[in-house]
């Protein structure tokens, strides 16, 4: 046999073995996932650890997608009694908090605007955007290594995503930041794709029913007084110059004043009210944003969110987005100056 006939054979072989194997390239792994995001829907539990902060916070998440466009996402902290869910349907996008009573309505296009680590079509969506995307097969798993759509993306901006070969399904997610550290890890299981839904299961009142069983509704809060939280992540020469207590007909307001080199910003911390059983919707002029440990409101000039039944306002006319974000992220774990 002359060398070219055993390099023609040798391809040959290797094709074949790739074959036998189910291995696909990169474009052919593509294609099949663009059709298996049009499933009908589906269904999916996920852990997802967070490593901002002092100390690792890890999530249990529910995830309920019905194509096209409805969404109900549940969150919950495993140790604290801390619990939120996304909901999407035909009158808009809702963040539910239901230890407080709460919903929040936003007119959004979430979650078409920014990456989801626990959404698969997001990260499809994610896979097919980035031309340069890093592509790897192994035994049983397709990885792939591409660049973020979050809005705060200069701080986490590539991920790690693995799809089990057999049948397409998200395996786990790293989101990394710019020194390549793992920030957000989400794993997946249950995963179940032909779900049947029905148009009820997305419905606002049903999914705070459901939400509350979770996370009943919290007792009055007679101790007004609360832990002050610091941001673990200052903006250079920026530094904090006043801190303030201010006495409310609800309990007390802490108000924490940073400035320096030409830039300034407020961070105000206060008790959340319990919302009657009878409110409605709260409307944000914001968008919703994944702060990680909670979801919150941005817009131009604030930052609000609730956490451990604690409101939280950074407010700012100086800073981005992307830094009061940024500091928003920070502010929880251990308390320090």
């Amino acid at each position: 046999m002359n060398k070219k006939l055993w390099l023609l054979f040798v391809g040959l072989t290797v094709m074949l073995l790739l074959t036998a194997c189910g291995t696909k390239s990169k474009d052919e792994v593509l294609k099949d996932l663009s059709e298996k995001v049009s499933t009908k829907g589906y269904k999916a539990d996920a852990e997802m650890t967070l490593q901002m902060g002092t100390d690792p916070q890890t999530y249990e998440v529910q995830i309920w997608h019905k194509d096209p466009s409805y969404y109900r996402v549940n969150l919950k902290n495993a140790k604290k009694d801390q619990s939120q869910m996304i909901l999407k349907n035909d009158e808009g996008v809702y963040v539910l908090t239901p230890a407080l009573n709460k919903s929040f309505k936003f007119q959004s296009e979430w979650p078409e605007n920014s990456s989801q680590a626990y959404l698969y079509e997001s990260l499809v969506k994610d896979i097919e955007e980035d031309k340069g995307a890093k592509f790897q097969a192994t035994d049983k798993y397709y990885v792939f290594e591409t660049k973020t759509r979050y809005q705060n993306n200069k701080m986490l901006p590539t991920q790690e995503i693995t799809l089990n070969k057999k049948d397409l399904s998200p395996v786990s997610v790293k989101v990394k930041d710019t020194e390549g550290t793992a920030v957000v890890k989400v794993k997946f299981s249950n995963v179940k794709f032909d779900v049947d839904f029905d148009k009820a299961d997305f419905d606002l009142k049903k999914s705070m029913t459901a939400a509350k069983l979770v996370v009943p509704v919290m007792g009055e809060v007679e101790d007004q007084t609360f832990s002050v939280k610091y941001p673990e992540e200052q903006i250079e020469g920026v530094s904090l110059v006043e801190e303030k207590k201010v006495t409310t007909e609800n309990g007390s307001r802490v108000v924490l004043t940073y400035e320096g080199d030409g830039k300034s910003y407020t961070i105000i911390q206060e008790k959340a009210e319990i919302a009657p059983a009878t409110a409605g919707p709260i409307t944000m002029t914001g968008e919703p944003i994944d702060l990680g440990f909670t979801i919150g409101s941005v817009s131009d000039n604030k930052v609000t969110w609730t956490f451990g039944g604690v409101d939280y306002i950074i407010a700012s006319t100086e800073l981005t987005k992307d830094e009061m974000v940024s500091i928003a992220r920070s502010v929880q774990g251990e308390a320090i100056k």
